[in-house]
């Protein structure tokens, strides 16, 4: 086994086969040359450039066994620093360019380690920031909403004082929801969120869904639809997979009008589960696909002026934790899809 992959190599074959060209080619000559003038010396010369043919072979073979040897000592390393061992180094302590090569790797190795320990600090420099900031803005966030309740218990005998303070309820409610998404979306940049994962049922997630939103809807005149299997399980962090999704339903009940459906489905295929997110409102024009979900990003066509821009962007880097892939269909005034695949870990 060990002569055919040293023989693998093609250069190595051509090598091999050089040198038994050359020892034929001088075996041949040196044979017609002693026929004619030394015919008794034939045999034994024969027989002295056999044996020298096959010292040279074997030679040849115990230096390719050694280097592919070495070789294979290199790739395990390598093999051992992908698998997390960041003290995997390959030995080269002798001189040559083979060495010189391995010497280049090791110090790549180093520099990778660098980085990574360098983007490790960040994080945690970025997850305490967070924290921070966190803290900071809770505070002032929640006495201002009980000045403004306060405010509005006040107002009730002042028409336009009540209408004030109920638009400053509305801001108030969107400057938490910005906050929360931004620190949602840092922590995941930040690497900073355990997911905390287990076998859950889609049918209950989304009936879950539906619950968040059976009032707007009634409330809006709208519709949500669920329309999927009741045995779907997927490997989730429950209360994270439903944040994506209800970002998704919210983007839908924001661009749908009086009269129109949103409808959530799943469905198990040979080697995903599939979760669609229908809607029959306004559409999304072609200029806007391949932006929305950037952060902050607003379409010139949207209706949409309460949006922050981070819903969407939250949704695709929470299914992203979960190796889940996004993706959206629509144009303007016509059905608009998101759908979103989970591999299913058995079948990869």
């Amino acid at each position: 086994m060990k002569l055919f992959r040293i023989l693998a190599n093609r250069d190595i074959r051509r090598l091999f086969l050089l040198i038994f060209l050359i020892m034929a080619l001088f075996l041949l000559l040196s044979e017609l040359c002693f026929l004619l003038l030394y015919q008794r010396f034939a045999l034994w010369l024969a027989l002295l450039t056999l044996a020298a043919a096959g010292a040279l072979w074997t030679a040849c073979y115990r230096y390719f066994k050694r280097q592919d040897r070495v070789m294979e000592l290199a790739v395990s390393q390598v093999n051992s620093f992908l698998a997390g061992n960041v003290d995997a180094r390959i030995a080269c302590d002798e001189e040559g360019e083979l060495y010189r090569l391995f010497h280049c790797v090791n110090s790549l190795a180093t520099v990778l380690n660098a980085h990574a320990a360098d983007e490790l600090r960040k994080k945690e420099f970025l997850k305490n920031t967070i924290s921070d900031i966190s803290h900071q803005l809770k505070t002032p966030l929640a006495a201002l909403n009980i000045y403004n309740g306060l405010m509005q218990e006040e107002a009730k005998d002042w028409p336009v004082m009540e209408e004030f303070a109920a638009l400053s309820e509305q801001e108030l409610d969107r400057i938490e929801t910005l906050v929360q998404n931004l620190l949602k979306i840092a922590r995941l940049d930040a690497g900073s969120i355990s997911f905390e994962k287990a076998s859950e049922n889609l049918a209950e997630i989304m009936g879950d869904v539906w619950l968040h939103f059976s009032y707007r809807a009634k409330q809006e005149q709208k519709e949500i639809v669920l329309s999927g299997p009741g045995q779907i399980f997927l490997f989730c962090d429950r209360n994270w997979l439903m944040e994506a999704i209800d970002n998704l339903v919210k983007n839908a009940l924001d661009h749908t009008e009086k009269g129109d459906t949103v409808r959530i489905e799943w469905r198990a295929l040979s080697s995903l589960i599939q979760v669609c997110i229908r809607d029959n409102g306004t559409g999304i024009h072609p200029e806007d696909l391949h932006h929305i979900f950037k952060r902050f990003y607003r379409s010139r066509f949207s209706k949409d002026r309460q949006g922050i821009g981070l819903g969407l962007p939250l949704a695709k880097a929470i299914i992203e934790a979960h190796s889940g892939t996004i993706e959206v269909d629509s144009s303007p005034g016509k059905e608009t899809v998101f759908t979103i695949n989970f591999l299913i870990p058995t079948k990869l």
